[in-house]
């Protein structure tokens, strides 16, 4: 079959590999679509960051390169020995998370938190950018025949904005601003008026994707145009109850930081390609709260209902549909150049 393997920075191969075989308590899934995560774009541009190079990963036990795409949907064509949650036939999309399920957090329930913490896709194990590919029996998710495939396959980034919300500290009728309008941005705009929150205001530069926020209902900041805290101050007489950055970008995170309340909060969502410098005493003066959030947990089954039900737009976010042969230029790459680009789909 066909997948898409990563090798280095800017160094993503298309190529023959051979099908995976199931073993015991794995399903067989047919890749009906994967989408490209920032995480992925992360990878590709500055990596290794989650991709184990040097040593292999504890819990797949898989070396660069690796196949990469951790969300993804398809059908489950073949299961192993034990399997008896889902059968052949059955249209899932899935939980990529690997935890090792004896440490600390994991034995809390915290899996997300897992000291040897990897993904599929990210980690090895396989991945969403090949034809098939063989996950646990645990990440998998049957998906109702109302939700079609594309939609399915954005669970895991919806997941991400949702969690990030119900880490915070937001009551209904506050206020937010969300510091980046890509695909992690605009989902955590959804999840912030499906949760309460009274005005969201969005800052970005991308034309395209401003109007993406301002479609579902966020009031726009262009930090071209204005400097995005004194207007978010201005706008909100003080500040807004809690940021969230999902840009990644380091003089993003001090904005968002500085653009809160008195005892506000700032969520970091993003993967870090570098250490960002902050100024704690904006953080100890006005007694701010920071925040880190980290994929999911326990969330997936609430996030395909909303999604099913219409309430999560998760396909709006869908700017592109390609092939795996394309998945360089016409995904990495145009990512990289063309900023009206937000959701990446990939059809193996």
């Amino acid at each position: 079959m066909k997948a898409a393997r990563w090798y280095g920075q800017k160094d993503i191969r298309v190529e023959e590999v051979t099908d995976p075989a199931v073993e015991q308590g794995k399903v067989k899934i047919k890749v009906a679509w994967a989408g490209i995560c920032g995480s992925d774009l992360h990878e590709y541009a500055a990596g290794p960051i989650f991709i184990p190079v040097k040593e292999k990963h504890p819990l797949t036990n898989d070396i660069a390169p690796i196949i990469m795409g951790h969300e993804f949907s398809g059908e489950v064509v073949e299961v192993g020995e034990g399997v008896d949650r889902v059968k052949p036939g059955d249209r899932v999309t899935v939980e990529p998370i690997y935890s090792c399920g004896k440490c600390k957090a994991c034995r809390s329930g915290l899996y997300n938190l897992c000291n040897q913490l990897g993904f599929h896709g990210l980690a090895g194990g396989g991945g969403g950018f090949a034809e098939y590919t063989t996950v646990p029996e645990v990440m998998v998710h049957k998906i109702p025949d109302s939700m079609s495939f594309e939609q399915a396959a954005l669970t895991e980034p919806a997941a991400v904005a949702l969690h990030a919300i119900r880490q915070s500290k937001l009551r209904a009728g506050d206020t937010a601003a969300v510091f980046g309008a890509g695909p992690i941005g605009l989902l955590t705009i959804q999840a912030l008026f499906l949760s309460g929150a009274s005005k969201v205001y969005a800052v970005e530069l991308s034309p395209e994707r401003k109007q993406l926020a301002s479609d579902l209902g966020a009031i726009v900041i262009d930090p071209s145009e204005v400097d995005p805290v004194e207007e978010i101050q201005k706008l909100t007489n003080g500040g807004v109850d809690i940021a969230y950055e999902v840009t990644g970008v380091p003089v993003v995170l001090q904005q968002s930081i500085d653009s809160t309340k008195l005892e506000g909060e700032t969520v970091i969502i993003s993967i870090w390609e570098s250490n960002p410098p902050i100024n704690a005493n904006n953080v100890l003066l006005k007694e701010r709260n920071v925040t880190g959030t980290i994929a999911y947990r326990d969330i997936f089954p609430a996030v395909i209902e909303l999604i099913a039900n219409g309430k999560f737009a998760a396909e709006k976010l869908i700017t592109k549909k390609i092939n795996l042969d394309e998945i360089v230029d016409e995904g990495f790459e145009s990512l990289m150049k063309e900023k009206s680009q937000v959701k990446i789909l990939v059809k193996p």
